[in-house]
């Protein structure tokens, strides 16, 4: 009866002398080893096939299929080749050891030899089997790792062609290559960029309205510091879908959920060498800025499903238009985590508080958008930018070359005046200009009625009769300059639009 196997390397034995292979059968299970037996080549080969023995004691000298012969079948097999074999015979010539080596043998021993002896070599070449197999094991692993990281380089590599690198159609289109303006604010705004792109590790964050460029304030910062040549990842961080949120930042292996059928490096692996930024900061899920802040203060991310982090080195320039320090206040932004991040405080004004850049900046997108669209570029009558520095401008920079655009095409090369600009009426302070207003304050009726229609008559002056454009400039709805010329005596109009 075979004694129980209890979880030791199994060792198969080919011997067609039945003596040798009970001797060799209790010796090996006292050793604690699992025996399979054999008793010629043909029988070998399927037991070593069907069981895939640790190791294969083999005779030389069988009838039929001699154990040279058996081994280099052995060695032909892919399931059975990486099985070391050792060599059990009475002959001792050198010849005999040397034709063993070449049919690809790991160890000769000569009978007779002594228990002790058989174990030890039995166990060196078992410690040296599984030093092979971990080995591979380890070459396997750091070749997935290789690609994997080639496969990170890669998709770093289309991500830095798609989203970092401005082209310089782009660059000249948003001013990064030159912020465009006059004023006191913007000058101290570059002082900070330039200081900023010389400390190429330091947090900042970009507080300002939507559309005062903050993002190219990030780009400037990015792209005039040793991090230029890495990658420039913007990210908005009230566009990621919260149950997405931890792998799309920090990446995740293979399987670590469902629908994961690959690696994915995270913004963080992708941004490595360069800058992160992340707009609308103060949108990211509180339990993901936990993470973040580890990330910031260790630079080191875990993957989803990984078990050991990966170290990055990543410049974080985060943007918000709200107030953290108000969102900190309420508990919807961590105190920690902002104090982290605003280590450098860029406040971008709102175009409304730095009125003195509105020329130049609508100068700059004339010149712009005339080239792009093949025209001459028009004058921009002073009435048309004392209306643009009059409006609140609620969508900033963005809101003003929207408006120039339109207005370069409703104009059809013509002097751009008040009425092309089509601003916004519900947001604009004053759409007369300060002119108009004191020539208006110092001839005005008394009387409501006559004041309104003293005020349409000088617009419709202004813009040579037309209803629409005098509504326009005006703030007001066609309709109601029809009611205020229907009561008063009118003065000649054409058709509006």
């Amino acid at each position: 009866m075979s004694a129980p196997f209890t979880g030791g390397d199994t060792i198969l034995i080919v011997d067609d002398f039945q003596p040798n292979r009970l001797v060799l059968r209790g010796a090996l299970r006292a050793a604690g080893y699992r025996v399979l037996q054999a008793e010629n080549g043909q029988e070998a080969l399927r037991v070593a096939h069907d069981e895939r023995p640790d190791l294969i004691l083999l005779d030389v000298m069988m009838p039929g299929m001699d154990g040279f012969e058996t081994c280099r079948r052995l060695k032909a097999d892919e399931v059975t080749r990486a099985i070391p074999v050792v060599f059990t015979t009475s002959r001792d010539e050198s010849k005999s050891v040397v034709e063993g080596f070449r049919a690809g043998g790991a160890d000769y021993i000569s009978k007779p030899f002594s228990n002790e002896e058989l174990l030890v070599r039995i166990d060196t070449q078992l410690k040296l089997g599984h030093l092979l197999t971990e080995l591979k094991r380890k070459n396997y692993e750091l070749e997935g790792e290789v690609a994997r990281r080639r496969a990170l380089h890669q998709e770093r590599d289309q991500l830095a062609d798609q989203l970092s690198r401005l082209s310089v159609h782009e660059a000249k289109r948003w001013g990064v290559e030159g912020f465009v303006g006059n004023s006191e604010t913007l000058r101290k705004i570059l002082g900070e960029i330039g200081r900023l792109q010389q400390a190429g590790t330091t947090s900042v964050l970009v507080q300002g309205e939507s559309g005062t460029g903050k993002e190219l304030v990030a780009r400037a910062i990015h792209f005039g510091s040793p991090r230029a040549e890495g990658p420039f990842v913007p990210v908005n961080c009230s566009a990621v879908p919260r149950e997405l949120a931890e792998s799309l930042f920090f990446g995740h292996v293979r399987g670590s959920f469902t629908g994961a059928d690959r690696d994915r490096a995270g913004y963080f692996e992708l941004a490595h060498g360069g800058t992160l930024f992340l707009d609308e900061i103060g949108d990211m899920p509180l339990e993901l800025q936990a993470t973040l802040l580890r990330v910031l203060e260790d630079g080191k991310v875990l993957p989803v499903g990984a078990g050991q982090e990966r170290a990055v080195d990543v410049r974080v320039i985060a943007a918000t238009n709200a107030d953290l320090q108000d969102q900190v206040e309420v508990n919807n932004f961590r105190r920690d985590l902002y104090f982290r991040l605003a280590t450098f405080l860029i406040e971008v004004p709102p175009l409304r508080n730095r009125t003195e850049d509105i020329a130049p900046l609508v100068d700059y997108f004339l010149d712009m958008l005339a080239v792009e669209m093949g025209k001459s570029k028009p004058t921009f009558s002073d009435m048309a930018l004392e209306a643009l520095s009059s409006y609140e401008f609620p969508g900033n920079v963005r809101e003003l070359k929207n408006i120039v655009e339109r207005a370069l095409i409703e104009s059809a090369g013509a002097e751009i005046g008040p009425e092309h600009l089509n601003l916004r009426r519900a947001r604009a302070r004053a759409m007369v200009s300060p002119q108009m207003q004191r020539e208006l304050a110092e001839s005005l009726p008394l009387n409501l009625a006559e004041a309104e229609l003293a005020v349409v008559n000088k617009a419709l002056a202004e813009v040579g009769g037309n209803i629409t454009k005098a509504a326009r400039l005006l703030g007001v709805e066609r309709t109601k300059v029809y009611r205020i010329l229907a009561k008063g005596e009118r003065i000649e109009v054409r058709a509006g639009e």
